[in-house]
């Protein structure tokens, strides 16, 4: 059984990510590339982790007119990574021509939505002009996401319950933003644990600092794991 953990390698340089992968196994989870990481080592990193075995989520929350989401996509998929990601608030003409984008591949790489990042507020939302709480904004990127062909979402695991209601099974929910009982939430506004996450509906959650800066990261993942087997 595939793991349902993604973990965040969020580090500054190729070599400390590498020197915490090194001992870790497929079987355990996929790996999280996102701006830090990528800006540092480059799409290198993303291939010395492809051949080890690795599932690539690639999160780089593209955001631009069409034409170039549309190409960097392309760019993206040919270094094998399993899923990306694009901003919903892009709208509904630039998330088809990404997902157009991906159609000429064999085995194309998933395609999710951000909506509003976990560490967002309903009075940051305001600020922002948008006139909506967080779930109520959520859902509505989810359904332009899902009418422009993608994929899933990712989303805080306090919306998951209602995007599973209204996208149905076949809409994958990745879900940041997780902290295992007693660890601080950190800069995340919006968090759950792992078991609390998939049975509100996540397909996958997302855990970073928890493991990477963790004494004992394999301890963390086994048990979180377990956890994930539990809930499901």
């Amino acid at each position: 059984m595939s793991s349902k953990l993604i973990i965040a390698l969020d580090f500054p340089e190729a070599n400390k990510a590498m020197q915490f992968v090194n001992q870790l196994s497929p079987a355990e989870c996929k790996l999280k590339i996102g701006f830090e990481l990528f800006i540092s080592a480059g799409p290198e990193i993303v291939k010395q982790l492809t051949e080890k075995g690795f599932d690539i989520f690639l999160d780089l929350k593209f955001h631009d007119i069409p034409n170039t989401v549309a190409s960097v996509c392309k760019a993206a998929a040919k270094l094998d990574v399993w899923m990306m990601n694009v901003h919903a608030s892009g709208g509904s003409k630039m998330m088809s021509a990404a997902v157009e984008a991906l159609n000429g591949f064999e085995q194309p790489p998933k395609l999710i939505a951000v909506s509003v990042l976990t560490s967002m507020t309903d009075d940051q939302l305001q600020q922002l002009g948008v006139n909506a709480i967080a779930e109520n904004q959520v859902a509505r990127l989810a359904k332009l996401a899902k009418q422009s062909g993608l994929d899933g979402m990712v989303c805080s695991a306090k919306e998951a319950t209602l995007l599973r209601e209204l996208m149905g099974e076949n809409f994958l929910l990745v879900t940041p933003g997780i902290r295992p009982l007693g660890v601080e939430k950190g800069d995340q506004a919006r968090v759950m644990t792992p078991s609390e996450a998939i049975k509100a509906g996540a397909d996958y959650i997302v855990v970073g600092r928890p493991i990477t800066r963790s004494s004992q990261p394999l301890q963390v993942i086994a048990e979180i794991n377990a956890e994930l087997i539990g809930a499901s």
